[in-house]
């Protein structure tokens, strides 16, 4: 099935690349109330879902936090601070063969993956 490119999309879209923070929902939501008040929270959260399920936008999973959207959808690492909640991209290249060093004794067929690192970030570190 074929998705529509709606206005209400191409706002959740431009937010998520303006933002360039690994936003949350509600960040991107705030950023569009700023210029569009009729958009509903709803409505921002049904479209970054389907952003990330077209591979326009990248949805990370942050365990026990709220989930974070990446402008990059190309594969890298991240970094996510345990104190304030933060992510970051990791500077690194990729590992190109890291699929081929993992061996799946379950039978899956591996399609993607993430990686996130744990830390404390340096303005935490500070505090």
């Amino acid at each position: 099935m074929t998705q529509r490119n709606t206005i209400q999309k191409e706002l959740v879209l431009d937010a998520v690349n303006h933002l360039h923070n690994h936003a949350t929902a509600d960040e991107v939501y705030e950023f569009i109330q700023a210029t569009h008040s009729h958009i509903s929270k709803g409505t921002v959260y049904r479209n970054l879902n389907c952003l990330a399920e077209e591979g326009k936008i990248r949805k990370l999973e942050i365990p026990n936090g709220p989930d974070r959207f990446d402008h990059i959808c190309s594969t890298h690492y991240h970094i996510h601070c345990c104190k304030c909640g933060r992510v970051f991209d990791v500077d690194m290249e990729e590992v190109s063969d890291l699929r081929d060093k993992v061996k799946d004794k379950h039978g899956f067929n591996f399609l993607n993956y993430d990686i996130m690192f744990q830390g404390i970030c340096p303005d935490c570190q500070k505090k």
